[in-house]
């Protein structure tokens, strides 16, 4: 049996090499060669480490430090720097890069070699991924079980289709640098707007600058606050400004507003929807909800929804969702519809994506869910807007305001989130105060306590307060918004001449 399994042909299948189009690298090398600005248009996508040839790869990185530095690359200017070349002697030395310049037959093409190139890099590497997802597939680890293998699969995935690369790796100071100033010639572009995503109320985006990338912004507050209703607000209107354009290696990114996916874990999709509609109706929500509408809120219900219906408002209401779940799904969303904007309501009902071992600790089930949501915003570069409660000991003391220490679980909160924020509505509490009669009471006294408790509740009569009490990188203070409960919505605060009289 051995000698004939010894005698038997090799089997083709085992002797695949990995694809490798060495004619097409050195078509678009030679191309760049003699036209410098066929490497702009390729650049954006086409990494040195994505040619088959690492001896190519370094070519391409020598030819685009030169024109990055408003330089000629040509085989002359670049001879110098592939003189002590060994890898390049092997191959011809600097005479080689003459010949590339002198084979090259158009430069029309460049851009169809560079993307063959790049296609060709990510069949290698998923022939690589899928290698490693057998390998440990095969492997029976304890400690590493199908779940976490499967998410780790997918990240490479996700990775391997939006970025081109499996892993990110380190990154020089001078390519982080020139993101940063890239940063801010956008901001300067935008002659001082708002650089991350806007939530279109005015006083808080110049508090904040937006909802910035990679951050994760934790909005708390008591039940009734309108934790909700605000995340709903900053969505929908992240929604609705909404533009898009393509980028020159043809990814479509956001110009202005976002793609949001909005991960509700308390309410349906439904309630969330006909609290929108509420919102751009001018029907109240609790009017739509019992059916006591009429012919003409109908109309507008019409008119609202075909405002409404392309919104690219994505919704998720799956209840107690994993980390680890929530994650898959915004990255298939990214993949899909591209993503702007995560808002999770809210993070005490998500679920740590891997279980405790005995006795359950709730502080360290919230610490993995801030830490894999902060983990999530980073790896997306898209801001992720977690709703969270709050302890009740905000109810013991007289000034209702929430703090940090307020947060439940605070430790592992207010250290994983870049900005954190409270919504509080004095009014809310002020109706509930309304003083009743004591026994042998005056009606003199009762009215006056009666009217300093009544000018109280009109001084707060729909007013709302967004308390920024930490952010990482701006200044803290207290925004004031208007809140209409009918319709569940927030809008910006225009002094106290713009509020209405209490009835």
């Amino acid at each position: 049996m051995e000698a004939a399994s010894l005698s038997r042909p090799t089997d083709p299948e085992r002797l695949r090499t990995p694809p490798y189009n060495p004619e097409a690298e050195q078509a678009l090398l030679g191309a760049m060669l003699i036209n410098n600005p066929s490497y702009l248009r390729v650049s954006e996508f086409l990494l040195p480490e994505h040619f088959g040839n690492a001896v190519h790869g370094r070519i391409y990185a020598a030819i685009g430090k030169l024109i990055e530095r408003g330089m000629i690359a040509n085989p002359v200017t670049l001879k110098n720097l592939f003189d002590q070349d060994g890898a390049l002697s092997e191959i011809g030395g600097a005479q080689y890069l003459s010949r590339l310049a002198a084979s090259a037959v158009t430069i029309i093409n460049a851009e169809d070699y560079a993307r063959a190139i790049h296609d060709l890099y990510q069949r290698r590497e998923l022939i690589t991924l899928g290698e490693d997802i057998v390998n440990d597939a095969r492997s029976h680890d304890l400690d590493d079980p199908a779940s976490e293998q499967i998410e780790r699969a997918e990240k490479k995935l996700f990775d391997l289709a939006t970025l081109g690369q499996t892993e990110s790796g380190f990154r020089s100071f001078e390519k982080a640098l020139s993101s940063a100033i890239g940063n801010a010639e956008a901001a300067y572009r935008k002659s001082g707007k708002t650089v991350g995503v806007a939530t279109a109320f005015i006083d808080l985006d110049k508090k904040l600058g937006g909802l910035h990338p990679s951050d994760l912004v934790v909005l708390a507050g008591r039940p009734s606050m309108g934790k909700t209703a605000l995340a709903t607000n900053i969505a929908f209107n992240a929604a609705r400004a909404y533009k898009s354009e393509r980028t020159p290696d043809g990814r479509i990114v956001a110009e202005d507003g976002a793609v949001v996916g909005f991960f509700s874990l308390e309410m349906s999709a439904e309630q969330l929807a006909t609290r929108i509609l509420a919102q751009e109706s001018g029907v109240s929500s609790d009017r739509i909800r019992r059916g006591d509408v009429s012919r003409e809120d109908f109309d507008k219900f019409v008119d609202a929804s075909q405002r409404l219906e392309t919104l690219p408002l994505y919704i998720d209401d799956t209840p107690a969702l994993s980390v680890a779940t929530l994650r898959a799904r915004a990255r298939r969303l990214m993949r899909q519809r591209g993503l702007g904007l995560i808002v999770v309501d809210y993070l005490q009902l998500l679920r740590p994506s891997v279980p405790p071992r005995g006795i359950e600790n709730r502080v360290q089930e919230i610490s993995d869910i801030t830490r894999g949501l902060k983990a999530l915003a980073k790896e997306l570069s898209v801001p992720v807007l977690a709703l969270s409660q709050l302890s009740r000991a905000v109810e013991q003391r007289e000034d209702k305001r929430p703090m940090l220490a307020d947060l439940r679980e605070s430790g592992s909160i207010e250290q994983d989130a870049d900005v954190v924020m409270f919504v509080f509505r004095e009014e809310y509490y002020q109706a509930r105060a309304e003083p009743m009669r004591r026994a042998e009471e005056s009606d003199d006294r009762y009215n006056e306590r009666y009217e300093r408790w009544q000018k109280r509740l009109n001084d707060v009569y729909r007013l709302g307060e967004v308390i920024v009490a930490k952010q990482r990188h701006g200044p803290i203070g207290t925004i004031r918004l208007y809140f209409e409960a009918e319709t569940t919505k927030f809008e910006n605060y225009l002094g106290p001449e713009a509020v209405p009289e209490m009835r």
